[in-house]
């Protein structure tokens, strides 16, 4: 049975060129918040990002879905530890809990969107990354000791976000 609408819940509309949307800086990329958590009382979240050559995070892994749609460029997505490049167009699912990462390694700056299945990626990606004034920002210059804060605050939070890194 169908639950009742739930008339509390307003219909949202995402665009990367808003300048509501929040933009981070994380681990060299730069990543729009389109859809939170909040907004989808908790189910998913839609993240905008724009990986510059050479970017893309550590290995890890997390209990929740990661569905990546690339719109510019290539990734370099490593799964289980075998490679896959994928292309503009192409979608890629990351099963909840498989090791994984991804790098752009194409020489040219790339573009996905993300959606996370349930929520919570981006709350941590706010919780330890850096604010931007928008997609095309530079990353902020930060020290060592500003980096090697952000690496602590990212593994503190890790567990509390569900994730671990490899």
């Amino acid at each position: 049975m169908i639950p009742d609408d739930d008339p509390s819940r307003s219909l949202t509309v995402a665009n990367p060129d808003d300048p509501g949307t929040t933009y981070i800086s994380l681990v060299g990329n730069t990543y729009g918040m389109l859809v939170t958590g909040e907004q989808t009382n908790g189910r998913y979240c839609l993240i905008d990002m724009h990986v510059p050559d050479g970017g893309g995070p550590p290995p890890h892994r997390h209990d929740f879905e990661e569905m990546f749609t690339i719109l510019e460029g290539e990734i370099e997505f490593t799964f289980r530890g075998e490679k896959h490049t994928v292309q503009a167009g192409s979608t890629i699912n990351i099963p909840a809990d498989a090791p994984h990462s991804f790098r752009n390694a194409s020489g040219a700056p790339a573009r996905m969107l993300c959606m996370c299945t349930p929520a919570g990626q981006d709350e941590y990606s706010m919780r330890i990354g850096d604010i931007v004034a928008g997609k095309d920002a530079p990353p902020p210059q930060l020290s060592e000791s500003e980096l090697a804060q952000r690496r602590r605050r990212a593994a503190e939070l890790a567990s509390t976000y569900r994730s671990e890194f490899l």
